[in-house]
C-alpha cells in the first residue's frame, strides 16, 4: 500500500490579496496557474502585450473598470501589475506599501 502524506496543514489558504487605490480596494487573482501563465506570458510575449494580457488575469472585470476610470499614466498603470506580481509572489506583504515613506 502506498505512502500518504497530509500536507493540507503545510499550505496556506489564504484569501487573495488586495491593493489599494485612492480608498478603491482591489483584489488580486493569486492562484498558481494565473501566476505561472503570467510568467510564461513575461518570457514568450512583449511587455506590452504581456502587461495587457495580465492585467486581465490579475483582476476581475468590475476592478479593471474601476482602475480604467481613474485614468491613471501608464508608469502608474505598469506599477500596479508590478506591486500585484510581488504580493503573490510573496515579495511584498500587504500593507506595506501603504506604510512606506519617503525620507
Amino acid at each position: 500500500m502506498a505512502k500518504v502524506v497530509d500536507i493540507t496543514e503545510k499550505l496556506s489558504f489564504d484569501e487573495n490579496p488586495k491593493i489599494k487605490i485612492k480608498g478603491h480596494e482591489f483584489e488580486v487573482n493569486s492562484d498558481a496557474k494565473t501566476m505561472l501563465e503570467i510568467m510564461g506570458l513575461f518570457s514568450t510575449k512583449n511587455e506590452a502585450e504581456a502587461s495587457t494580457e495580465a492585467y486581465k488575469m490579475l483582476f476581475n472585470e468590475k476592478d479593471r473598470k474601476t482602475i480604467e476610470k481613474l485614468k491613471l499614466p501608464f508608469k502608474d498603470f505598469m506599477r500596479i501589475i508590478e506591486i500585484s506580481m510581488s504580493l503573490i509572489m510573496g515579495e511584498e506583504e500587504q500593507g506595506e506599501a501603504e506604510s512606506r515613506t519617503m525620507t
